[in-house]
């Protein structure tokens, strides 16, 4: 078995898998206040509960856009689990021809996804993670990332308005039944979940018209995804657990 960790700025993911095969997956929040004691009884807990050893992962791979956490993580690997992390860097074997000007500064997890994308899908395809920022990817027929988009989140508009504004409050995220909205938490519900879902559309729309393919089929991932693909039709396919899968993937191309 191989545990995959996929640290992200709101939470950190985590599966074991046994082959291809997902055995168990849990999230908790990333924090980087915590040490890596209590990440590791976490883990402990997690696997009891579950009736996994912990003495049966063979090996452990990690993606982070959080470097503060890195250290605090990796140690929890080594001092719970007895295994050295492979950390997710540039230079790794992915499969991919990664046609960024500086692959360094491509965030892991969007390297994870476009993996995952390339390996079960193909390409042309287009790869959205709706996480705490939302990043858009390109794969090519030619197993080639393109490059992308990223923008802010769902979560993070909705936090950026009422900490930004003196009256205007935070408000669940569910779309109002009218876009016109006859109050201020249906009028800031339409402005928010209309405006992101119309830009996800046009990015998307975009992204086809430049690579020639109205037909590129469009994966998503992440917690928002159900709520836009219950309003539009942008989404081919919703993958819950496309990072992770990709940080398999990765961690066999890179078996010695």
């Amino acid at each position: 078995m191989i545990l995959v960790m996929d640290i992200g700025n709101t939470n950190i993911k985590a599966a074991v898998f046994e082959g291809p095969r997902l055995v168990r997956r849990w999230r908790c929040a990333t924090d980087t206040t915590m040490t890596s004691d209590q990440y590791g009884i976490i883990m402990l807990d997690l696997f009891r509960y579950h009736g996994l050893p912990m003495a049966g992962i063979e090996g452990i791979m990690v993606s982070s856009v959080v470097p503060a956490i890195n250290y605090t993580i990796e140690h929890m690997c080594r001092d719970y689990f007895d295994k050295e992390p492979r950390v997710l860097v540039p230079g790794m074997k992915t499969g991919l021809n990664i046609r960024y000007e500086n692959p360094r500064e491509l965030g892991s997890d969007r390297i994870a996804n476009a993996v995952a994308v390339s390996t079960l899908y193909g390409g042309p395809s287009i790869f959205i993670d709706f996480g705490t920022a939302t990043t858009y990817g390109v794969v090519s027929a030619k197993n080639e990332f393109l490059g992308g988009a990223i923008g802010p989140g769902l979560r993070m508009m909705n936090a950026a308005l009422s900490t930004g504004t003196a009256k205007l409050p935070s408000i669940e995220l569910v779309m109002p039944e009218r876009v016109i909205g006859r109050t201020t938490v249906s009028n800031i519900q339409s402005g928010i979940i209309c405006g992101y879902i119309g830009s996800v559309e046009k990015i998307v729309e975009r992204m086809k018209e430049e690579i020639g393919c109205p037909n590129m089929k469009v994966i998503a991932t992440g917690g928002m995804a159900h709520l836009v693909r219950s309003h539009s039709d942008v989404i081919d396919e919703i993958n819950p657990d496309l990072t992770l899968t990709g940080l398999r993937l990765i961690y066999e191309k890179n078996q010695i």
